[in-house]
């Protein structure tokens, strides 16, 4: 019950977020180039699993995303507001295909399943 409860958190912040992006008119093309963009972060499992996870991590936490949500808004930057929206809306959209936050012991051990 408790991963498919964090899969549903994942679609509704996925929604949520297109939602709010939509309403604000941003650019449809600009969302589609930049949706995959945290994945870039897998670069660091070329490394090792360690800081390939920590890399990954970093990019698909809530945190990081929101805050730049908040940043946009205080700064009345809508540029980086649309950054922040599509950046939540793919966090969303991993939670809700079940990807989530990286073990370091593997590519493939996550806080949702083993993909």
């Amino acid at each position: 019950m408790n991963k498919m409860m964090l899969h549903i958190e994942g679609l509704a912040v996925f929604v949520l977020s297109i939602y709010l992006y939509s309403y604000n008119g941003y650019s449809w093309w600009m969302f589609l180039i930049l949706l995959f963009a945290p994945d870039i972060s897998m670069i660091g499992y070329m490394f090792n699993n360690n800081v390939g996870a920590k890399c990954y991590n970093i990019f698909h936490t809530y945190s990081v995303s929101i805050l730049i949500v908040i940043v946009g808004l205080l700064l009345k930057n809508q540029f980086v507001l649309a950054v922040g929206l599509i950046w939540s809306a793919h966090i969303g959209m991993d939670r809700a295909l079940g990807y989530g936050l990286k073990y370091s012991t593997n590519f493939k051990d996550t806080h949702l399943n083993r993909v």
